[in-house]
């Protein structure tokens, strides 16, 4: 997914853990593990959008292959995130996440020197597998080594250190991509790995939950990658039969769910409306979210004329908001309940969306895209501290670390599935518009076919005729704005789920499942 933002649910991932230890021992070391080992993740994420178009020219790559470069890295982690805390429950909390840190560290450095797009898409999926042990790891190891009455200030140390290191990201990737090389943004993981791996071994102890942590649902994270895996090739490569077998093993993997003793994703959780309601807002907003901030720099960098690091400082305004409007948004709840900030938020994050489609070529950034990410920004704010507290309300306490994960896993999966129905819809228009500018600017016939030779390229097209790279910016605009005008509706949709599904009533006693009667 586009990692412009903390998805959300983090920090309720931490409250619904256990805590076995009286006292903390080695806590400011531990949460300095676990703030470092999250912004790891955080940095390479956002750092990777704003490098993106100069990656694509620098490995002469097409759209499809800018799309993996992101895909393969959210596919892994969307469908293991679940599967990677259970992982440390079972073997060890401390011994996993290091493990995760030294994939990732791994893999970045495999990144920062691949010489081609195939070896720098493997080396992104393996990140990506990396990121899903390290990732729950962070959380878990706040989780089980602090007490209920440390975490509030572990927590707010955390949320604050991780919202800099999201904010910084962007202007990091802008800034390492303009002044040496996009592989830099890879390579500064590798100190603060060696940091992180340090800092697990000699200062953070080992827990596990012993007996209740034997729980390891491999069956449902093969057939989640294998589905998920599978349509994201179908859209972005147009293999139907790819499709076919990634609908197929979804379906198997709702049957298995359905019927296994420990499920990585519990069904019944879903018999509650608001939990329910609250995972459908989190889709079609994380979709609309995710879909428009991706392809957001190829259009500063490559349509407008933006530096990478203008690009990356342009999306700051979304963090920030996000950031500094999250303790009063979280007081909204007191006032109004959940529901009526989960209608409007993302009514005025759609606001913002819309935005993004009425600016054209050229013009100052403080008149065209400041106010839409300033919006986008608002509307983000108001919805993100209600929907965490509306999913864990929705279940009962001894559900609540399985439902922030779930929420969790379900903002990365809509990520993923954007950046591939975005780019398919974004492709299509744009192929289509710049056959028609085309037609009416007659070029010369050689000009024409060099242009259309690299359409696969987007915006990244390059031709000496002034009125053809004009055509092909133009082209891209107007695939920008379907993109733009589609995740307005997706938008519109969460706000609808949660006028329908949300009320903001005590929380329904959840059902006796299965495997709690064996």
């Amino acid at each position: 997914m586009a990692s412009i933002a903390r998805p959300p649910c983090d920090e309720a991932a931490i409250l619904a853990g256990d805590c076995h230890r009286t006292a903390t021992t080695n806590g400011p070391w531990i949460l300095a593990a676990a703030i470092l080992g999250s912004s790891m993740a955080f940095i390479d994420g956002s750092a990777v959008n704003v490098a993106l178009a100069v990656l694509q020219s620098d490995l002469h790559a097409t759209i499809a292959d800018v799309q993996w470069v992101v895909e393969a890295y959210a596919l892994f982690l969307a469908a293991l995130l679940l599967i990677g805390g259970s992982l440390g429950d079972l073997f060890g909390r401390r011994k996993v996440f290091a493990f995760g840190v030294v994939i990732f560290s791994g893999a970045s450095a495999w990144c920062g020197l691949a010489p081609n797009i195939l070896q720098l898409i493997v080396a992104r999926g393996l990140e990506g597998i990396g990121a899903a042990l390290l990732i729950p790891g962070s959380l878990s190891l706040i989780s089980a080594n602090f007490t209920r009455a440390e975490r509030g200030r572990a927590i707010g140390t955390w949320s604050g250190f991780t919202a800099i290191t999201a904010a910084i990201g962007p202007v990091l990737g802008g800034w390492f991509t303009e002044h040496g090389s996009w592989r830099w943004v890879f390579f500064i993981n590798l100190p603060v790995g060696l940091a992180v791996l340090w800092l697990a071994l000699w200062k953070v102890p080992e827990s596990s939950a012993g007996a209740e942590g034997q729980h390891f649902d491999w069956l449902g994270g093969l057939l989640a990658t294998l589905g998920f895996g599978c349509i994201v090739f179908a859209l972005i490569d147009a293999a139907p039969a790819a499709g076919a077998v990634g609908a197929i093993a979804l379906m198997a993997l709702f049957y298995w769910e359905a019927r296994s003793s420990s499920p990585m994703v519990p069904l019944p959780l879903f018999r509650s409306s608001n939990f329910t309601g609250a995972n459908l807002l989190t889709f079609f907003l994380y979709w609309a979210f995710s879909g428009v901030l991706f392809f957001f720099p190829l259009n500063l960098i490559q349509v407008q004329g933006y530096s990478a690091t203008e690009a990356g400082a342009a999306l700051l305004p979304v963090i920030l908001t996000m950031f500094l409007l999250s303790r009063w948004s979280g007081g909204l709840l007191d006032r109004y309940g959940a529901k009526r900030p989960l209608v409007i938020g993302p009514l005025i994050a759609a606001a913002g969306l819309g935005l993004f489609a009425r600016p054209g070529i050229g013009g100052a950034y403080w008149t065209t895209f400041f106010p839409a990410v300033l919006t986008l920004g608002l509307g983000m704010a108001i919805s993100v501290a209600p929907l965490t507290t509306t999913v864990m309300n929705a279940v009962e306490q001894s559900y609540a670390g399985a439902a922030s994960g779930i929420n969790n896993a379900v903002s990365r999966i809509a990520g993923l599935l954007a950046v591939a129905v975005f780019g398919t819809l974004l492709t299509g228009v744009f192929q289509n518009a710049l056959e028609n500018r085309l037609d009416r600017l007659a070029l010369a016939p050689a000009v024409r076919q060099s242009i259309e030779a690299q359409r696969y390229k987007l915006a990244d097209a390059k031709t000496d005729d002034v009125r053809g790279r004009q055509a092909i910016k133009e082209a891209f605009v107007s695939g920008y704005r379907a993109v733009a005008w589609v995740a307005v509706g997706l938008a519109l949709a969460s706000s609808l789920s949660a006028a329908v599904l949300i009320t903001d009533g005590t929380r329904p006693e959840q059902p006796k499942r299965d495997w709690d009667r064996q």
